[in-house]
């Protein structure tokens, strides 16, 4: 997150914030969830759509980044109008409540 915060174009650092947010679920994923052992194939789902399933006081948090999925997607792709600057400073200072929302859920200390 902190590499994120300090990268210059909107667009990167949106981008990287919400991949700060999406391996901050992937640590919630690994604390909570259990591995199924049902021999049918199952729908591949996202990880906000999981993390609802095993935080569910998490699912608002869930349902906003799912909303930027499509934003992140495009300013990978380099799309420059697809963030504003506004747009990316809000996301880094709502990922960083995330984190710590996060840290105290896993029970680990936030940076």
């Amino acid at each position: 997150m902190a590499e994120a915060a300090e990268l210059v174009p909107a667009g990167e650092r949106y981008a990287g914030a919400h991949l700060a947010a999406l391996r901050a679920t992937a640590a919630v994923l690994a604390a909570r969830a259990h591995p199924q052992t049902a021999t049918r194939r199952r729908k591949l789902r996202s990880a906000w759509e999981l993390l609802c399933e095993v935080a569910p006081e998490m699912g608002e948090w869930a349902a906003f980044f799912a909303a930027g999925a499509a934003k992140r997607a495009a300013a990978e792709a380099g799309v420059t109008r697809a963030v504003s600057a506004r747009e990316a400073d809000d996301l880094v200072r709502d990922v960083e409540t995330f984190l710590a929302v996060v840290a105290t859920t896993v029970g680990v200390a936030a940076d």
